[in-house]
């Protein structure tokens, strides 16, 4: 799928399809976290079930005020337990499919929400 450009000043996720994403001119095959501010960093999984509670930990330690998770080709929950830090720092967290994740991420980011997407991108 194609997204049509808008006038955005945040970093936006430009196109994706099975196994990637597109972030603004760039095409990125592996797990990302992507945030409106500029932020873009590998993220060390490559499907749900290689999640740890060490990968929400490191999201909590983002400037974020949302994280979005996108969790692969479908939509799946992390246990409760793993959001602890996250809730510590009254973060939200809206899990969803890489897909949605990619299309709301765009629609804050545009509004100028400070907003994180932690991608995983399965083949």
């Amino acid at each position: 799928m194609k997204f049509q450009p808008d006038r955005s000043n945040a970093q936006t996720i430009s196109g994706y399809g099975p196994g990637w994403i597109g972030i603004d001119a760039d095409k990125i095959t592996h797990s990302v976290i992507i945030g409106s501010a500029g932020l873009r960093q590998p993220w060390p999984c490559t499907r749900f079930e290689d999640l740890t509670p060490e990968h929400f930990a490191q999201l909590a330690e983002l400037e974020t005020e949302l994280v979005i998770f996108g969790s692969g080709l479908r939509n799946r929950f992390p246990p409760p337990a793993w959001l602890a830090p996250l809730i510590a720092r009254r973060l939200g967290l809206e899990t969803m499919d890489t897909q949605a994740a990619c299309r709301t991420y765009n629609i804050l980011a545009s509004e100028g929400r400070n907003v994180v997407a932690a991608l995983i991108l399965e083949v």
